[in-house]
């Protein structure tokens, strides 16, 4: 190209859609430092706090949710639709885009629509084995099609696994692990637990851990807890023994991983990838809710032996005590579990995608403006 490539990122609403985006514009800055980088979001979602924190430029776009039901909003959502392209358009248009890349979301289907108008490449990245509508959408006529997951049943797919932060991809656990457990106050030589239910907790996780502190605590197993900003737990620590940490966010999941023997955690396709690629076992207990998307994320790393999967419904302070506890007790069997994890783990998955985005650019030859057919 005779400028420096222009790449458009579409994926907003959930950390989800967001962090595999903002890891694939890490890693096309360090393949180019010139390429200028934009990403699509709206005023409600994520993006909001996590894009400019990251360094990158947001511009704001309608949100189009699609109804799940019959409603009043089906029947606006064509005329939603048209002025969501409409200013997308725009946008791409202003910022000379020469590639889009769709990673599903609020965010992605006028993306995928506005650069199909204006011929612009287009490449689909999606996180979970069951696609979204707007995935399912832009992989009919996207020059690239990437995967997390083998069997995702999108045309054209091609598995790259889940782009990760380089403080994930790169982590060296047992070179970190001493100075992570001193980040965080633990014991560097006791067994422990990490309990995380992402961003806002998980009540059934919390309930079940702190009511398991004193058997936790007997068995010599200390916990480092992330219970979501909003939450309060109670938790009956003995004297003397082993720490029981309570954070309401977890700041460096990098240090929290390295720290960690095992981790009972949801099972989010970011989760599952991040934990497959640094090789650390987990216990996952998926959503009891939606489309049961989050087991068929945790089921294939489960399989290779590196982990283990709990009904939310089951999960309690007993199932802790007579499965995690011994466990958490067994150091050849988590050294095995921490393989059969990092089996099914890729730690390259950004830079892979990247390069697919760069490529499409390429090709493109920044000709994208000049083939507008509304010019």
């Amino acid at each position: 190209m005779t400028r420096s490539p222009h790449v458009v990122l579409a994926g907003g609403g959930s950390a989800g859609h967001i962090e595999p985006a903002l890891a694939t514009a890490d890693a096309l800055r360090r393949l180019d430092p010139s390429v200028q980088i934009t990403a699509l979001g709206t005023e409600r979602g994520l993006e909001t706090i996590l894009v400019p924190a990251r360094g990158y430029d947001l511009a704001l776009i309608p949100a189009v949710p699609l109804p799940r039901k019959p409603s009043g909003d089906l029947l606006r959502l064509p005329f939603r639709v048209r002025a969501a392209v409409a200013r997308t358009g725009e946008l791409l248009r202003s910022v000379g885009a020469d590639v889009v890349v769709g990673f599903g979301g609020y965010v992605a289907l006028p993306a995928y629509l506005a650069a199909r108008r204006q011929r612009i490449p287009l490449v689909v990245h999606e996180q979970n084995p069951l696609p979204g509508v707007a995935n399912k959408i832009g992989a009919r006529f996207a020059v690239a099609v990437a995967v997390t997951m083998p069997g995702t049943p999108l045309p054209g797919a091609e598995v790259v696994g889940m782009p990760l932060r380089p403080a994930i991809a790169e982590l060296d656990r047992a070179g970190t692990r001493r100075a992570a457990r001193e980040h965080f106050g633990l014991d560097p030589e006791r067994p422990t637990l990490l309990v995380t239910g992402g961003s806002q907790g998980a009540r059934s996780l919390n309930a079940a851990v702190s009511a398991a502190a004193p058997e936790l605590a007997r068995a010599g197993v200390q916990v480092l807890h992330a219970i979501g900003k909003k939450n309060a737990i109670a938790v009956q620590e003995s004297a003397g023994g082993p720490p029981y940490v309570v954070l309401p966010y977890l700041e460096r999941m990098d240090l929290a991983y390295a720290a960690a023997d095992l981790v009972l955690c949801r099972s989010g396709a970011v989760t599952c990838a991040e934990l497959a690629a640094v090789g650390l076992p987990a216990a996952y207990v998926p959503l009891p809710h939606g489309n049961g998307e989050q087991r068929l994320n945790a089921q294939p790393i489960v399989d290779s032996g590196g982990g283990l999967l709990v009904d939310d419904a089951i999960l309690s302070s007993e199932w802790i005590t007579t499965t995690l506890v011994p466990v958490l007790a067994d150091p050849a069997r988590l050294a095995e579990m921490s393989r059969g994890a990092a089996s099914h783990g890729r730690r390259d998955a950004d830079v892979t995608l990247a390069k697919l985005v760069l490529a499409a650019a390429e090709r493109a030859g920044g000709s994208a403006l000049a083939d507008d057919p509304d010019r």
